[in-house]
């Protein structure tokens, strides 16, 4: 099929050849070489001719088939003219329909996937096709001219005056610059335009359409050698992403050699689409799904060094987004089960979900961020230690230090603001010391605070050591954990050298010396490899380092532990948390009457908004910390839930185990309800909203928790009384 066809379209350019000729001409067949290739064609044509009429079930249908209709009249003229040796075009124009099966060729070529593609091509082949072959016929009938007028009307067109003469004819243009003069011309423009008007008026505008529409975000990735390349996809929206660009490539970093790949189904806006121009060094946005393996095969997911999935914070139902970044994950697996993927959830209960999928290893960085676990347990920390989570958003969020002249306490929170946790190899002037040691002198030499190390058994487990004592000494290679404003200032740490720094007193002339030279060309056995020391944890398949905190004042002693009750001494399977026997809701329920009565003070009271149809905010994860096993059980602060009790149910089934929990049902806008728990003695007060309204602007999502707490803050108190209380406490 695909060989008739190119031999339809070559016997066709033949014609195109044979058409600045006069109509008909005397010609020898044994010096003419067009003749004896369209001859050798036609010889091919009627064979195949032959074969069709065989092979053909239905044999009266057969001869009225496009392709039977063009063999008819395109093949016996050419052995006519061999014959005669006279040349006569005819209606060898009819060659120019085979056109119309270019689409059909194609998808025998697997060239044709898309159904797009397949209706593009269709419809330029016939549009094309029907254009050649109406040309073909007036260039026939205007040089030949009326039989009935003796053939003395013609006049000399070309062939492709016919088929401008056509274009302008169809688009209803109409120059009346070439026209035809013969009638049988005349009738037949009668006739096209009626049907060349509707075949322009359909087909143009639907061509047009099928081009526009055609993805501006085709196309694939182009690895570049040297360079690697992350895949983000998920929630892909104008905040979202400007938030991912302003902190992964902020200029604090040191250079990021790293192309960030998006992966979304919906083309960006105007606004998505200027931001990706912004950054078109190191950004580049692809249409498709991470459903579709063509198109994880379109950014290269296998080489890439890790798939990022971004989560819609502000959906209407958190667990069917989280459903559906499970199963990005699932589809990314399948295609690439080495893929090192860390996406974002929305509730902790579905992180459970993915430990079922066989290809998901934490090990190998793979990694779930649970962002409700990640702000119940900032908040947590904070009714420990006040301002610890304002502390922690500081140092993992990119900054840049803004100046003020003013000795202000703005000037100095804008400059921790600037800090960031940053790792980095200690070099190897620091090995044998210990670590209180290193830590004065990165802080007093190099303007570093080092406030934690990566250490390695003698057995070579990894374990991260949170500011260790004297007994532990650097090794070669120790991997620390650094407080900077930029990574440019940690690589000093690297650079150190005692023999060319020792009397330097300005650290920023501390760089890369002779003696470090000397190192990286002929580097030591056990020295690290120095990949990816600024940024995050590293990617290493072994890499499981296990969080070690050196403080005797958190870890009870064993005569502590003794000495503790035996009722009292209770923690979980794990031994991280205190727990107690599982307790039915209605024990801990207090009346507003009862609240009043027991005598609340150093308790952190929880005023928390929702319904039964509310999506859960996972309290368990704001208790944990609250309820760990480094505190003793005299310790623990009394926990108050204030909120609706059809939604506290629903959360009970994760909390009953913890001890010294209680719940008001009531609202936390009632005043009523927060002077009965005694708001005004808490340690701390924290206030959650469950309801994820589908609000368009995305700020309003507070409202209930800034109203409560201007509610709180205007809320008057006898302090008389409250200092009465605490005392009797």
């Amino acid at each position: 099929v695909v060989l008739v066809f190119a031999l339809s379209i070559g016997a066709l350019g033949i014609y195109f050849i044979d058409s600045s000729d006069p109509i008909e001409s005397c010609q020898n067949f044994y010096k003419d070489f067009t003749l004896q290739i369209d001859m050798a064609f036609n010889v091919f044509f009627l064979l195949y001719f032959g074969l069709r009429f065989i092979a053909a079930n239905d044999k009266l249908w057969f001869w009225l088939e496009v392709n039977s209709v063009v063999d008819f009249f395109t093949v016996p003229p050419v052995f006519v003219s061999v014959y005669l040796n006279r040349s006569w075009l005819g209606l060898r124009f009819l060659r120019a329909l085979r056109l119309i099966q270019f689409s059909e060729i194609l998808q025998f070529l697997n060239i044709l996937k898309t159904s797009n593609s397949i209706k593009l091509v269709n419809l330029c082949s016939i549009f094309i096709s029907t254009w050649l072959t109406a040309a073909g016929f007036i260039h026939l009938v205007e040089n030949s001219g009326d039989p009935w007028d003796n053939f003395q009307n013609s006049q000399p067109l070309s062939y492709w005056e016919c088929v401008y003469l056509l274009m302008v004819t169809m688009s209803t243009v109409g120059y009346g610059d070439v026209c035809a003069k013969t009638t049988l011309g005349r009738l037949f423009m009668v006739f096209f335009i009626l049907g060349g008007l509707a075949m322009f008026a359909s087909y143009v505008p639907e061509i047009i359409e099928l081009i526009g529409n055609r993805k501006k975000y085709g196309g694939s990735y182009s690895a570049v050698n040297g360079r690697k390349h992350i895949v983000v996809c998920g929630h892909i929206t104008l905040e979202s992403v400007s938030n991912f660009l302003k902190d992964f490539l902020h200029k604090d970093r040191d250079d990021v050699n790293v192309e960030i790949v998006f992966l979304h189904n919906i083309s960006p806006n105007l606004e998505l689409e200027a931001l990706f121009k912004r950054h078109f060094t190191q950004v580049e946005f692809y249409q498709g799904s991470v459903l579709n393996p063509h198109d994880l095969a379109r950014v290269k997911i296998e080489s890439a060094d890790a798939c990022l999935i971004l989560a819609n914070k502000y959906c209407a139902d958190p667990d069917a987004e989280d459903a559906s970044n499970i199963m990005r994950v699932i589809s990314i697996k399948n295609y690439h089960p080495k893929i090192r993927i860390i996406t974002q959830m929305l509730q902790y209960h579905n992180k459970a979900h993915l430990l079922n999928i066989p290809s998901w290893n934490w090990k190998e960085g793979d990694d779930a961020i649970c962002l409700a676990e990640l702000k119940a347990g900032f908040i947590a920390q904070s009714c420990l230690a006040q301002g610890l989570s304002t502390m922690l958003a500081n140092l993992f969020s990119m900054r840049s230090y803004i100046k003020i002249e003013e000795d202000t306490w703005q000037k100095y929170y804008l400059e921790g603001v600037a800090n960031e946790m940053y790792t980095e190899y200690l070099s190897s002037a620091f090995v044998g010391l210990s670590f209180p040691t290193v830590c004065e002198l990165c802080y007093v030499k190099l303007k570093l605070l080092l406030i934690a190390i990566e250490y390695k058994s003698e057995q070579r487990e990894s374990s991260i050591l949170i500011n260790p004592g004297n007994h532990v000494k650097m090794q070669e290679g120790t991997l620390g954990f650094f407080i900077a404003s930029d990574a440019k200032e940690v690589k000093r740490a690297y650079f150190y050298c005692k023999a060319c720094h020792d009397d330097i007193t300005d650290p920023k002339r501390i760089k890369k010396c002779g003696c470090k030279r000397l190192e990286d060309e002929h580097p030591s056995t056990l020295s690290p490899k120095k990949k990816q020391r600024n940024g995050g944890m590293r990617n290493s398949p072994n890499y499981s380092p296990k969080v070690m905190r050196h403080d005797p004042l958190l870890i009870p002693g064993n005569e502590q532990i003794e000495n503790m009750d035996v009722n009292v001494k209770r923690y979980d399977s794990t031994g991280m948390f205190h727990w107690c026997p599982s307790k039915d809701i209605e024990k801990v329920i207090l009346t507003r009457s009862e609240a009043s009565m027991t005598v609340l003070s150093g308790h952190v009271v929880v005023c928390i908004f929702g319904d039964v149809t509310s999506a859960l905010v996972g309290l368990r994860n704001l208790v944990m910390p609250l309820r760990a096993s480094n505190f003793h059980y005299h310790e623990l602060k009394h926990i108050v839930f204030v909120g609706s009790l059809d939604y506290l149910r629903r959360e009970w089934e994760t909390l009953h185990n913890f001890p010294k929990l209680s719940i008001l049902p009531g609202t936390p806008l009632s005043r009523a309800d927060l002077r009965a728990v005694n708001i005004n003695l808490c340690d701390m007060c924290v206030i959650l909203s469950a309801n994820q309204n589908n609000i368009d602007d995305a700020s309003l999502q507070d409202k209930e928790c800034i109203l409560a707490s201007l509610n709180i803050k205007s809320m008057q108190f006898d302090d008389s009384i409250g200092v009465l209380q605490a005392n009797s406490q």
